[in-house]
């Protein structure tokens, strides 16, 4: 579990067929074998430390579920800790596990901030609500905006410092993590109806 607070800017230093290999002084200064770290809002297990970078297995599953395999060496990646019981709780609970790829469609610079559009894949939409909390390339965000498939954020010059987001370009992908609630929400209102008893008819035999 993580807080979408992103503790450094790490770099790809290597890449395989089903493998990571990141540098990130920070997050490794107390990682062990075993510890998640979220990787661009993707939780991997660190596999092996090697000084200041850490490698990760990289199962199918992500590849198809991320954009983890366009990552190139030298890439910039957000890195971040899991968190404990006595983590301040500045974002939001993040799983990192993420629902899909969205895509930059617009950057609108301001005096003190910049507004970026994001277009969602297709069946996320409906668990993105205006002023709710969601999870960007492992940044926790507040949605500022949401119409149809597009929505959009608000980045303060610290985040925009502080994160790949503020050196993504239109067209780029990000990931996309949802508020996990909404989804159990859902599932739990279409197991309540595909369950629930059928209403008596009149004259109804009993």
């Amino acid at each position: 579990m993580f807080t979408g607070i992103v503790e450094e800017l790490g770099e790809v230093v290597k890449t395989g067929a089903a493998s990571l290999s990141v540098r990130g002084p920070l997050v490794t200064s107390d990682a062990s074998y075993g510890d998640s770290i979220s990787v661009n809002g993707v939780c991997l297990t660190v596999a092996m430390l090697d000084g200041d970078a850490f490698t990760a297995d990289v199962m199918a599953e992500t590849y198809r579920r991320t954009a983890i395999g366009d990552l190139k060496v030298g890439d910039k990646v957000n890195l971040e800790r899991a968190a404990t019981l006595t983590t301040r709780l500045g974002g939001h609970l993040v799983q990192g596990h993420v629902d899909g790829v969205a895509e930059i469609v617009k950057r609108s610079p301001a005096s003190e901030w910049e507004e970026v559009t994001f277009r969602l894949p297709p069946g996320l939409a409906k668990y993105v609500v205006e002023k709710g909390s969601i999870t960007i390339d492992g940044t926790s965000l507040t949605v500022a905006w949401i119409e149809g498939d597009e929505f959009s954020v608000g980045l303060i010059p610290a985040t925009l410092e502080a994160t790949t987001l503020g050196r993504k370009t239109v067209g780029d992908p990000v990931h996309i993590e949802t508020d996990v609630t909404a989804k159990h929400i859902e599932k739990l209102l279409q197991a309540q109806s595909q369950f629930s008893a059928p209403e008596s008819t009149e004259g109804e035999t009993r």
